[in-house]
């Protein structure tokens, strides 16, 4: 019997009312940004590639390099044995911020980031846990990193003789970019093993509502969770999302990059294990992590998570009332009276004459930072270029304001 899962809430207030009541605790989040308040004529507008890193944890870095900095678990003496209490600091904070009960016999690893986590969940756990006829679902219109990790077990297993059949993991025909369940469940049979899915899409902005996954294919498949646009964006409670493997990156979430983690529950098949020597962990990554993990809990994620979905829900109006562009995912959601949950602070759009590559270099001689291309989806993503603007914290709504008027200009454009 699988469990209840929370999932993101239809909003209950509107956007400009959410705008409204955070305008001052925004007001003192944005300040903490050091590039951000340099640069107020440019609007970052990117977060879903990189987020920018509030002045706590630059200090924290800062701090650690020039009073402790030392290998964790190789020496006695005091920096070491004060870096050795650092990192398993950081890991205690990964179990702390993902809300973990231990009431499983739960681990956290350490990891370069989500793609490096997710081939780290293929190659030293799925690849041993899958026999002859085994069956395995993947997302192909997700992120790269939550498909071709997959596909190099089956190709790997072929090779020793041991057949896996991956099925692409179907999405609904309209076009919302959300999971097809319906027809996720007719594949499911007694031979499925492993299911990957993603926690936010990196392209259409929406919460996948994984619960629906669990709830279909009951309790005993394991399922792998790519939460990179998700952690640090918005609360994640693995006390109540009945998923396998948790896998994210420390730089989307305000930390350093090269740094990231594999949450592993171990309470369904072998416990995860990570191959090989580990060699010195990335302590200065580390340190960030926890400092984010910090600056993200005293802010608070729910306010971050309705600051952004609230911004996302005034630009998808807009962009709703000009008839030369597309917004791409759930077409149901994005007026500002829409009843459907909001896009989670990303939104993709295609202008319908202008190519998007063009669009990105416009945008960014008005200085809106974009990114227009590809986004690195799997083989079943979109055909096409598009432009993804991803918000955070520090982003404004005077800043979604500018974007629109630029975008109105070019409204009609040839």
């Amino acid at each position: 019997m699988s469990i209840a899962i929370t999932h993101s809430p239809i909003p209950t207030e509107s956007a400009t009312e959410t705008l409204a009541r955070l305008t001052g605790w925004h007001s003192r989040m944005r300040e903490q940004f050091p590039i951000i308040t340099a640069h107020p004529d440019l609007a970052y507008l990117d977060s879903s590639a990189t987020a920018q890193k509030p002045q706590a944890v630059l200090d924290a870095v800062g701090d650690y390099l020039v009073t402790s900095n030392a290998n964790a678990g190789r020496g006695t003496y005091g920096w070491a044995n004060a870096t050795t209490d650092l990192v398993d600091a950081g890991r205690e904070s990964v179990h702390e911020f993902l809300h973990d009960d231990r009431a499983h016999p739960s681990s956290v690893t350490f990891v370069d980031g989500a793609s490096s986590g997710l081939r780290k969940v293929a190659q030293d756990w799925l690849i041993h846990n899958l026999d002859d006829g085994d069956e395995i679902i993947v997302p192909f219109a997700d992120h790269q990193a939550n498909a071709l990790p997959w596909l190099e077990v089956q190709q790997m297993l072929a090779a020793r003789g041991r057949t896996v059949t991956v099925h692409p993991l179907p999405y609904e025909e309209s076009g919302s970019g959300d999971y097809d369940i319906d027809a996720f469940m007719r594949l499911l049979g007694p031979r499925t093993r492993f299911v990957a899915a993603t926690h936010v899409h990196h392209v259409y902005g929406n919460d996948m509502n994984v619960h629906r996954i669990r709830n279909a294919c009951g309790s005993d498949t394991v399922i792998c969770l790519d939460a990179a646009q998700s952690v640090g964006h918005m609360d994640v409670d693995v006390s109540t999302l009945d998923v396998d493997f948790v896998v994210f990156s420390g730089h989307k979430a305000m930390a350093l990059p090269g740094i990231g983690a594999v949450w592993a529950r171990n309470a369904r098949g072998a416990a995860f294990e990570s191959a090989g020597w580990p060699g010195s962990p990335n302590t200065t990554g580390i340190v960030s992590l926890r400092a984010a993990f910090e600056w993200l809990n005293a802010a608070g994620l729910q306010k971050v998570h309705a600051w952004t979905s609230s911004l996302g829900a005034v630009l998808t109006d807009g962009l709703s009332r000009l008839d030369s562009y597309e917004v791409l995912g759930c077409q149901s959601s994005l007026t500002l009276d829409s009843q459907v949950q909001r896009r989670l602070g990303t939104v993709t759009f295609r202008h319908r004459d202008v190519s998007s590559n063009d669009l990105g270099f416009v945008l960014d001689s008005r200085g809106f930072m974009v990114r227009a291309d590809g986004h690195c989806q799997a083989r079943a993503g979109e055909d096409s270029a598009s432009v993804r603007v991803s918000l955070h914290v520090y982003n404004t709504e005077d800043e979604v304001d500018r974007l629109l008027g630029v975008l109105t200009e070019l409204d009609g454009a040839a």
